[in-house]
């Protein structure tokens, strides 16, 4: 009994019906990155760290905006 999928396996999805489910998560996660952007761009002069936030808000996909506004945010309120 084989228990691994191969790549002959993944023309068999049906990926339009994945879609719905997948484009909001996608939407969501793209809006809470340019927030977290525009947020720390606007209070780029007060914040520590602006690039390494930078990267990790970009690189580090749904986590990372969500660790700069619970984490980096508080940079600010502690000059």
């Amino acid at each position: 009994m084989e228990l691994h999928y191969g790549w002959n396996e993944l023309k068999d999805i049906d990926f339009m019906s994945i879609l719905p489910i997948i484009l909001p998560v996608i939407a969501i996660e793209l809006i809470l990155v340019l927030i977290a952007l525009i947020d720390l761009y606007r209070h780029r002069k007060t914040r520590k760290n602006v690039l390494l936030w930078t990267l990790i808000i970009i690189f580090v996909n749904t986590i990372g905006p969500i660790l700069y506004f619970v984490i980096g945010r508080k940079d600010s309120e502690r000059i």
